[in-house]
């Protein structure tokens, strides 16, 4: 879908239009994503030391960092071109959908041109001098504290919400108490001066978050490689009304990676479904599939085509987690001998 003047400077909802792969087309001007010297500056929602901030770093390793307030006002930094490129969380594979990135990117004009995947791995640290025989109170975001569960039992803390992981590590880093403790990035515990004394406590070691990387501008992509293409799309509420405006990827041969629902605009219907799938709208089976889709959507809109992270990052090892079972791996198991161990 190529972008406009109008859509770039606004927040308003992108027109329904039908698709057609020979207006659709990239400009010849854009940018190959990954490419160094267009990405100066990389935006994200949170602060310094939160998770966003270590998939910036790892995305992007030489990009400035711009920590923003709100999703709204890290939308609103590409869309006035203070950064180059913004990373979102749109989807955790424990916690599953973040319900506000898929609410308020398809209205934003911005278009998707990469994904990342950032393993989240959460670190016990305390101020310096304090031991886990010392900790008594555990802070951290209401989600990290629910994914370190068995760590919060075996220890027998008590666990108290803050509004981000950094903001917990921030908070224990000022009260200088070694009574206290924070679950946060080792990035946050470098940040705020924390000791980290255990690493990797999450109860689940495949604990990853997806990102978006979205740009005010579409980019090219090399025909090459593996390609996703992400739309959103409604239909009419009746029977069979999906069946048959999806039935053109299974007629092609297109392999649909996701479809779910989504509310918007207070009404419990389903009134939005947002579809990703492997190819690249160009392709004459990609495009056949958009135009029955098209034919029976009220509307259709492409938020972006863009290079597939690698097979393994998406997903499990069946071989590996056949491995250990329905019990989690040493390192992530508790015992009295352990923790006296440590101590």
């Amino acid at each position: 879908m190529t972008s406009t003047a109008a859509n770039r400077g606004s927040t308003a909802p992108r027109p329904a239009i039908p698709f057609d792969p020979h207006t659709s087309t990239l400009p010849p001007v854009a940018t190959k994503l990954g490419s160094e010297l267009a990405v100066h500056k990389v935006g994200y929602n949170g602060r310094p030391g939160a998770f966003a901030d270590v998939a910036c770093r790892m995305a992007f390793p030489s990009a400035d960092r711009i920590a923003l307030p709100s999703l709204e006002t890290t939308i609103a930094s590409t869309v006035r071109g203070e950064v180059d490129r913004i990373l979102l969380p749109c989807e955790n594979s424990l916690v599953g959908r973040v319900p506000d990135v898929h609410r308020i990117v398809p209205d934003s004009g911005l278009h998707i041109v990469g994904e990342h995947f950032q393993r989240v791995e959460h670190c016990l640290m305390a101020p310096p001098g304090a031991s886990l025989a010392s900790i008594r109170r555990v802070r951290s975001h209401p989600v990290a504290l629910s994914q370190v569960s068995r760590l919060i039992a075996a220890l027998d803390l008590e666990a108290i919400a803050a509004p981000t992981t950094s903001h917990a590590a921030e908070l224990v880093a000022s009260c200088k108490d070694p009574s206290e403790a924070a679950i946060a990035s080792d990035v946050a515990a470098d940040l705020y001066g924390l000791d980290i004394l255990k690493r990797n406590v999450e109860d689940d070691p495949h604990n990853t978050t997806r990102f978006y990387v979205l740009s005010a501008e579409p980019q090219a992509v090399e025909q090459k490689t593996q390609l996703l293409t992400t739309i959103v799309f409604r239909t009419q509420n009746r029977p069979g009304c999906l069946y048959h405006a999806i039935a053109g990827f299974a007629e092609n041969g297109i392999n649909m990676t996701k479809i779910e629902s989504y509310l918007v605009g207070g009404q419990f219907v389903p009134s939005r479904f947002l579809c990703e799938f492997e190819g690249d709208p160009a392709a004459p089976e990609v495009a056949d599939a958009l135009d029955i889709l098209a034919h029976h959507a009220r509307e259709l809109v492409v938020l972006g085509t863009f290079p597939m992270a690698s097979r393994h990052l998406r997903n499990r090892s069946e071989e590996n987690l056949s491995s250990w079972g329905t019990k989690p791996p040493a390192a992530f198991r508790w015992s009295d001998g352990q923790q006296e161990a440590e101590r």
